[in-house]
């Protein structure tokens, strides 16, 4: 589709003005559909940039190899531009954003020369839908337009609910190297160098800024940058809640469901959970979504849930038919990889695959021939896979995806989850008191550092609260704030009964032997189970300080586990809590200032208290 073919004025203006600034040789809008994807996938593979893999094995699938200074969220280089720097708070990185623009604008001066400029316009959730949103990502390269394809929903169907002068959200992206006349890429993964990388968000106006990265996070942007900076500044002003959640739906052998969502910090088994496999009999779990939840306010108070994404962009090292074969299953065909090494037979191989690599040599993600590896696993820093390896994929090809996922009316949220990697002291599952009482759970999510991390830290917990602290568009404080003001607007409404119910769960308690107490994986369902039934005040529970928790025998014991296990892990550590609370008054709360809610000191206040008794 040409540019002179977009009906929205706003929308063809933006886009000559960035052709007039940027210079590409030519440009086009992506239309959507498989003949378009396939001719992105092409183009990748005729520059080098792509090796297609073996039919047999992994029908429609291809990998690419990114540069090494390339292969992450570069959370440095990330910034939140708010007019004010008071705005963007104490855990994001701010720079003032006319000089930002100035920068940029510098920097994007004939920055596609040599390439074709693509517009993607693409809805965020399924199209048309109430809660989704509508970004248009100006892009030079064919990788992103393909990945966008499987992440988000593209083409001429979203500029036709954009109409012509409908809201969107205007991105910028470069891979930031112009090519001279008859230069090419010559299978050289294109960016900029690191200092040259700018992943920039404009909360007043809406806007994204990205040039240099073409990986990930940083160049996808509908994933973190619209779906969780821009989106939970838009939730914030608009009533509601854009989330790093995961979603998924639960069944009873009784045929009732439930819909839950859960926010972990990275490596916690978050897609697990959204994949999981359960054990318990009779029980069924389907995915909705593995990564980013938004929740709108229905006329019957209750939350309702879209998973604003149509992919899934998942960590490979660690995947494997154990931890996750829905994961696995879903990568099967028609998938991305990206920094994955390349076997002998023409199929991809990542560290904790579950197989050692067949035959004598494998590529490494940098392109090296290397012995195979006999095992699934290589010695820290010689890894095959790059540890942030990454698969996309459809949601579709997912066998437990649950057939409500593409609901324009999302789906009803029954509880929040929040987790964090905790050794000790945070059981495995509890209950919140109240909505406030779950606000301060979410707030003071967080791993222990463990000495597989090189840091000063081990034994210390690294606090994310909701699981957001790199994708809050706004300071936390009144991030914070919002997710009270929203409870005590339902409480207004007498509606309270009808939010989600609040847990805490921890998968990673260990004994004294250092051995996980919690088998975790499938064994979490009965997890699950308890915390269905108690989203209709069923289940076992007896009341404490720090909330409701399943009496030793209320959750079913899984083999391994014994009786004296469960009493551990279901107990209230009094003195752990206490220092919980003084590393949370302390080390915690205090990085928000003055915009820390007083809701929190109080909860905070009253839980000490509670413990004293």
């Amino acid at each position: 589709m040409k540019v002179s073919e977009l009906k929205h004025s706003g929308l063809k203006k933006w886009v000559e003005e960035a052709i007039a600034l940027m210079s590409p040789d030519s440009a086009e809008v992506c239309e959507g559909g498989q003949a378009e994807y396939d001719r992105m996938i092409q183009i990748t593979l005729d520059q080098g940039l792509a090796t297609k893999l073996n039919g047999q094995k992994r029908p429609g699938s291809v990998l690419y190899r990114s540069d090494p200074s390339d292969v992450a969220r570069v959370e440095n280089r990330t910034y939140i531009a708010s007019e004010k720097e008071s705005d963007a708070g104490p855990t994001n990185h701010w720079v003032d954003p006319k000089e930002l623009k100035k920068t940029m604008t510098g920097l994007y001066q004939g920055c596609m020369k040599g390439r074709t400029m693509y517009i993607i316009p693409f809805s965020m959730g399924p199209v048309g839908s109430d809660i989704a949103k509508i970004g248009v990502e100006i892009t030079d390269s064919p990788y992103v337009v393909a990945n966008m394809h499987i992440m988000t929903r593209v083409g001429t169907k979203v500029l036709e609910v954009l109409g012509g002068d409908g809201p969107y959200v205007p991105s910028y992206h470069s891979v930031g190297k112009p090519l001279a006349a008859g230069e090419k890429d010559n299978g050289v993964w294109p960016c900029a160098p690191m200092d040259d990388k700018y992943i920039s968000h404009f909360p007043e106006t809406r806007e994204i800024w990205s040039y240099g990265s073409g990986y990930g996070g940083n160049a996808l942007l509908g994933k973190k940058c619209l779906a969780l900076r821009i989106a939970s500044v838009l939730a914030r002003d608009e009533g509601w809640l854009a989330e790093h959640m995961l979603i998924l739906k639960i069944t009873n052998p009784k045929g009732e469901s439930k819909y839950i969502t859960g926010a972990f910090p990275s490596a916690c088994g978050k897609t697990n959970l959204a994949m999981l496999i359960p054990t318990l009999p009779g029980w069924k779990v389907e995915t909705v979504g593995d990564d980013i939840a938004w929740m709108k306010f229905g006329d019957d108070g209750r939350l309702y849930a879209i998973n604003p994404e149509a992919g899934f962009f998942g960590v490979a090292p660690g995947t494997n038919d154990e931890s996750n074969r829905n994961a696995m299953v879903s990568a099967s065909k028609n998938t991305i990889f990206t920094n994955c090494g390349l076997t002998e037979d023409g199929d991809i191989w990542w560290e904790g695959i579950g197989y050692g690599a067949p035959g004598k040599e494998i590529i490494d993600w940098k392109g090296n021939r290397r012995p195979s590896p006999q095992k699934d696993k290589s010695p820290k820093g010689e890894e095959i896979a790059h540890p942030n390896a990454r698969f996309t994929a459809p949601a579709k090809q997912c066998p437990c995806i649950a057939k409500e996922w593409e609901d324009p009316k999302g789906v009803p949220i029954s509880a929040f989850l929040f987790g964090g990697r905790r050794p000790k002291t945070i059981p495995l599952v509890n209950q919140s008191k109240g909505w406030i009482h779950g606000v301060f759970m979410g707030s003071i999510v967080g791993s222990e550092v463990t000495a597989a991390v090189i840091s000063d830290q081990v034994g210390q917990v690294r606090r994310d609260p909701f699981a957001m602290l790199p994708f809050c568009g706004y300071h936390m404080g009144d991030y914070f704030a919002h997710w009270i003001r929203l409870g005590k607007k339902a409480e207004a409404a007498g509606k309270a009964d009808k939010l989600p119910k609040i847990f805490f769960v921890n998968w990673f308690r260990k004994n004294a032997d250092d051995k996980f107490i919690w088998p975790g994986y499938g064994e979490n369902s009965r997890v699950l189970a308890w915390i269905f039934d108690r989203c209709d005040g069923g289940g076992k529970a007896v009341d404490t300080p720090i909330g409701w928790l399943p009496t030793p025998d209320a959750i079913e014991r899984p083999d391994g586990v014994s009786e004296a296990d469960m009493a551990e892990i279901t107990a209230v550590d009094i003195e752990g809590w206490k220092k919980e609370i003084a590393d949370v008054r302390k080390n915690h709360y205090p990085k928000f200032g003055d915009k820390l809610p007083k809701e929190l000191y109080d909860e905070l206040d009253a839980i000490e208290k509670r413990l004293d008794v």
